[in-house]
């Protein structure tokens, strides 16, 4: 009898011991989020520490590319290191390069609601869909439209800009209010992928045939000084250049301080992305008056790109399928979930970080005045292909050799020679 007592004491002390592991466990699952957005980084970590403090046993961190290294590089470092994040928020065309360690989300309930399109470019060649869409943004010249009406002297049409001369006029007119006509940041992210982007985008209206201009850049068939969009763009940069806010010192600019001088009125334009409102916002003076302008590459309003801007999905999410286990990686398809279809993800997500969702069925509308300007441009259809293929270090290189010729340590000749061997290398 006494053996019957203990032995269901040790079955009884090994149920309550095998629950408290559980209930251990349950409290335990830590995710990790690699965030490559940093103008949202304290509003991603605001959004994770919300959904930690409702959602039992889980919590969410979010961590930085630090600045200066492409999110792939640093992908890669983790991975490398054993500590992969369970979600890693890449470039498009970072995605297929972890296609081997990133777990497929076909039968997500988001799939179905994703915006036409949006999963093209993360879909494997088997058909496994390798990330979620983060969000959609666009860019261009933003104005600050105080500042330009002043200038004017009256209301501003942003559709009279449609040629370069439109746009020198319009620079003159503000340079000779007393304000400085814009600012370029020159990072080499904004002059690399965005910038010189437009010379890829402004090919062709179709991706195919932009791809297939990359690809006879890489078998070195192209000469950049025959192309007519490529030296359109550029004589469009040098008129830049000419009345840049920092022309003196070029280099010496940084992306916070083109932040302040737009929204604070010392300048009338800003080479930039609707991913710069958060920073914009706390420095407005203006209660939020400002939209987008093209960047016309030639003086004929027909020509590609002299009135549309580049809308797409910039940033995607995969899941790591290959160091975070199957409680973190349900933990995360969770926290995914829940930005889309709650209401109070689905407002942190827009409101909060202002992100322009890739979701049909989110209906809630940014509050930011860029977001309104690009969806504007879409309902009319003025948009032109964001080119989000490009090779991971494209913006580095190409980013570098965007600064020599703004600063001008290289011509354009010199220019065109460092790009056209950038991608002979490839």
């Amino acid at each position: 009898m006494r053996r019957v007592k203990l032995g269901l004491s040790v079955l009884l002390f090994t149920l309550v011991l095998s629950l408290f592991s559980a209930a251990v466990l349950a409290q335990d699952v830590h995710i990790t989020v690699l965030n490559s957005k940093g103008e949202i980084q304290a509003q991603l970590e605001e959004i994770a520490a919300y959904y930690s403090s409702i959602t039992e046993g889980v919590t969410v961190e979010v961590i930085a590319a630090p600045v200066g290294q492409s999110p792939f590089e640093r992908a890669m470092a983790l991975y490398a290191a054993g500590n992969a994040p369970a979600l890693l928020m890449l470039d498009p065309g970072d995605v297929l390069l972890f296609q081997d360690r990133a777990l497929a989300l076909n039968d997500e309930k988001w799939v179905a609601d994703a915006i036409d399109g949006s999963l093209d470019l993360v879909t494997a060649a088997d058909g496994r869909i390798l990330a979620f869409p983060v969000t959609v943004e666009g860019y261009g010249f933003i104005y600050n439209r105080p500042v330009v009406e002043k200038a004017l002297g009256g209301p501003f049409d942003p559709k009279t800009i449609n040629t370069r001369d439109a746009l020198r006029e319009l620079f003159e007119a503000i340079e000779a209010s007393g304000k400085g006509a814009l600012v370029i940041a020159p990072e080499d992210w904004s002059l690399g992928a965005h910038f010189f982007g437009l010379a890829y985008a402004t090919q062709a209206p179709d991706f195919a045939a932009i791809n297939e201009f990359q690809e006879s850049l890489k078998r070195g068939e192209v000469k950049l000084a025959e192309n007519v969009p490529v030296n359109g763009l550029l004589d469009t940069f040098d008129l830049m250049k000419e009345f840049n806010y920092d022309r003196m010192d070029p280099l010496a600019s940084t992306y916070d301080r083109g932040t302040q001088l737009i929204a604070e009125g010392e300048v009338g334009l800003w080479f930039q992305g609707n991913w710069a409102w958060p920073q914009i916002k706390d420095f407005d003076t203006t209660g939020g008056q400002f939209g987008f302008l093209p960047v016309p590459i030639s003086n004929n309003p027909a020509d590609l790109g002299n009135t549309q801007v580049p809308v797409g999905v910039t940033k995607y999410f995969i899941m790591d399928g290959e160091q975070n286990s199957p409680a973190q990686q349900q933990a995360a398809k969770d926290f995914l979930n829940w930005l889309v279809y709650d209401p109070e993800g689905q407002k942190r997500l827009v409101l909060d970080a202002s992100i322009m969702p890739a979701f049909k069925n989110i209906t809630i509308v940014p509050e930011d005045p860029l977001a309104a300007s690009l969806l504007e441009y879409v309902r009319e259809g003025r948009t032109i292909t964001f080119v989000l293929n490009l090779p991971p270090d494209h913006w580095a290189e190409v980013g570098a050799s965007m600064q020599k010729y703004l600063s001008d340590f290289v011509d354009r000749n010199g220019f065109f020679a460092e790009v056209e061997a950038y991608w002979r290398g490839l």
